[in-house]
């Protein structure tokens, strides 16, 4: 196997190469005036490893996989095009009002907690460029008012006049019958032909959010729209920079619903969190085959902590109705919570509780921390760690880039010592204490709002501030055992070399598959399979689309289900994707009844309140050859080794501990598998830092592995 794959977040972007069995790991500091810049980077770094030539590797990989997020940034800077909207007249109002939750949607706790001073968001179409085109469809599909092709017509010309550079449709009730909305785009095309002004994007929404609920599905096309033009010139740049290097395969990208799909088969809104989703992915693949359990994935970088879980062993939480930055969209995303908690994250005064914050404002890579030496001026995280003790400045990111103590003192002094009446390391102490007490409530948050004992996990810790920062975290949960899996500063990267090509399509309705009122089983069997067969097979062509043989290609059905009018629905996958009698019925009733029974708990069935089906779920999927993952578990207490002379020791500091610490530092290549060193340590390598505190083990295990044991 020979593949690249690529998580360019929004400090480093991560390089993973595999080569005949060979798996390098690389990183470069995003460049996000030009992405290819820093991809060519990285990959150069794996290049003088294996000793070819950037062209060699392109020319003889099988494929080249993007994660990425720059959708994120677009929608955070705000910089898309002007964009009009055709929607079904009398529900021109439906975006701009929001359900009168867009000023809560997307804010963080502190923001949720003052929601009066809350605004709302800037709308990414604006109020005057919603247009109303005369036309109706019923729940069913059924026409109840024609389309008014003449009022089309003068809309669209109304927008084009106003400048939109894209155009949304969002009809009422196109889910169930897209016809008018395919009318629509005809009729644009007609108007304006590409010969004329070029192309201009249409958006139906249909395509973009296969479920019923007008507002998320209108503000799925939307965001969808405004990301489209960004994400296509961005990602054709790279596509084009793979091209200019004997790439001549096509380019994938990752999708956040964990699978990935070429980019002619790509919507903007599937990129966002492909990067992180990447990572819960990767994690999912290493519990399964390490046979870890429960796991909790938290990838710490440059900008952000991000947070998924994975139960038993493979069990992944989607969010079907995700907020995007401000946006309420209807999307299957894997589920993920993102905290502005990163080695860049600025730490200033916070004059209410005289303390310091932390986050979620981020230095980014441009100019970065202050001891980057690139102009930053402001504390960050990255700078409290320098000072600590924990980073060598002379060999940071393999030496790629020099640290400057100085600086980073001035920085910490200039922004806390004065206010907090301290001396530079008591704040660094503060900072240190203050981000890890952040991420540790989050997680803690995340677990427990889904009914988790953090003490029932293991915490995986990746991403490149991950293993120095996982000690502090777990401490403060309980959590007694912490992974650093294999390739953990670019884990998200190696998720998404595993990938599988997949496409998701789901259609929203309305099918009692138990009727409590008249005790009546469904047995419109037809109706069922024909739905099933349908979704599968435009699954089945979008893959084949991208070259994959009918043969190769599975499918996986879920169905969200729900008792009577609950608001809760619960995802049941189901083995058997046609039904043909009662028994079947039966079957997909009992599936429903065990999942629920699990999420909350046995005897809380309620069959009694009729039992329904609100989505019907289709993936289509071909599977990839992945990487493999060796046994990686800890070996027991009385077979462990003891270390290698250490290589430096330094002075460091650690909260709860007074003064400074000798602190004994190994590089990570010279620890075999089984080698136990006792806190306080570091473990250093050229592209992470594994810091072991005082009370903890570091078990160093195959493949690269690193355990952090509670002492």
């Amino acid at each position: 196997m020979r593949r690249v794959s690529v998580d360019i977040g929004g400090t480093f972007t991560d390089c993973f190469v595999v080569w005949d069995g060979k798996y390098i790991e690389a990183k470069a500091l995003t460049t996000h005036h030009n992405l290819a810049l820093g991809f060519n980077e990285a990959l150069g770094k794996a290049n003088k490893v294996l000793g070819l030539e950037l062209e060699t590797i392109l020319s003889e990989v099988d494929s080249v996989r993007y994660a990425t997020t720059l959708g994120t940034n677009a929608l955070i800077e705000h910089k898309g095009p002007k964009m009009g909207m055709l929607v079904t007249a009398g529900y021109e109002a439906t975006v701009p009002l929001s359900r009168a939750r867009g000023y809560g949607e997307g804010l963080d706790n502190l923001g949720k907690q003052d929601m009066p001073n809350a605004q709302r968001p800037a709308p990414l179409v604006e109020a005057h460029m919603i247009c109303g085109v005369r036309e109706r469809l019923d729940f069913q599909g059924k026409l109840v008012m024609p389309l008014d092709e003449e009022d089309v017509r003068m809309q669209i010309r109304s927008l084009v006049d106003r400048g939109a550079q894209i155009i949304v449709v969002a009809l009422v009730n196109s889910v169930v019958n897209p016809a008018h909305e395919q009318r629509i785009e005809e009729i644009l095309f007609e108007e304006y032909p590409s010969h004329l002004l070029g192309a201009i994007p249409v958006i139906l929404s249909h395509q973009v959010a296969g479920r019923k609920g007008e507002y998320v599905r209108a503000t799925s096309a939307v965001v969808d729209g405004y990301l489209h033009s960004t994400m296509y010139h961005a990602l054709s740049a790279l596509e084009q920079n793979l091209r200019a290097h004997r790439y001549d395969k096509p380019m994938l990208v990752i999708h956040n619903s964990g699978g990935m799909a070429q980019l002619n088969s790509t919507d903007a809104l599937q990129t966002i969190h492909s990067g992180p989703v990447s990572g819960i992915a990767a994690s999912e693949h290493l519990a399964m085959h390490a046979g870890l359990g429960n796991v909790v994935a938290t990838d710490m970088g440059g900008t952000s902590y991000d947070i998924g879980i994975v139960v038993d062993g493979g069990v992944k939480h989607y969010d079907f109705n995700p907020v995007i930055d401000r946006w309420l969209v209807s999307v299957p995303m894997v589920h993920l919570v993102t905290l502005g908690a990163g080695g860049g994250s600025i730490a200033s005064y916070d004059r209410m509780y005289e303390t310091v914050k932390c986050g979620p404002q981020s230095a980014g890579s441009d100019p970065g921390p202050a001891c980057y030496d690139r102009g930053g001026m402001n504390a960050t995280v990255t700078d409290a760690d320098l000072l600590l003790g924990y980073l060598d400045p002379n060999n940071y990111a393999g030496g790629s880039i020099p640290l400057n103590p100085r600086r980073a003192t001035a920085a910490i002094e200039d922004t806390l010592c004065d206010d907090l009446d301290c001396s530079v390391i008591e704040a660094a102490l503060m900072i240190r204490e203050k981000v890890d007490d952040n991420m540790a409530n989050g997680l803690f948050t995340e677990l427990r709002a889904r009914g988790y004992d953090p003490k029932e996990f293991t915490m995986l810790a990746y991403g490149g501030n991950g293993p120095l920062h996982c000690c502090g975290i777990a401490r403060n949960l309980g959590i007694d055992k912490i992974l650093a899996p294999p390739l953990s500063s670019v884990f998200s990267a190696v998720g998404a070399g595993n990938m599988h090509q997949l496409h998701i399509h789901e259609q929203s309705l309305y099918m009692v598959l138990y009727d409590s009122n008249t005790r009546h089983i469904f047995d419109d069997y037809a109706r069922f399979n024909s739905i099933v067969a349908e979704l599968k097979e435009m699954g089945t062509q979008d893959l084949i689309r991208q070259g994959i043989p009918r043969e190769q290609i599975q499918h996986s059905l879920e169905l969200d289900m729900r008792y009577g009018n609950q608001l809760v629905q619960t995802t049941a996958v189901i083995p058997q994707h046609e039904v043909h009698g009662p028994a079947d019925v039966l079957a997909l009733i009992s599936q429903f009844s065990n999942d629920y029974g699990k999420r909350f708990g046995e005897g809380s069935q309620a069959p009694e309140a009729g039992i329904r089906i609100n989505t019907i779920r289709v993936a289509a999927f071909v599977q990839h050859e992945t990487v493999e993952f060796e046994d990686i578990k800890p070996v027991a207490e009385n077979l462990r080794k003891s270390p290698p002379k250490p290589e430096t020791v330094r002075q460091c500091y650690f909260v709860g501990h007074e003064g400074a610490m000798e602190t004994p530092v190994w590089n990570r290549s010279a620890i075999q598998p089984g080698v136990q060193i006792p806190g306080p340590a570091i473990v250093a390598s050229e592209v992470t830092t594994f810091l072991v505190d005082p009370g903890w083990n570091f078990v160093a295990a195959r493949q690269g592995a690193s355990w952090f044991l509670r002492a």
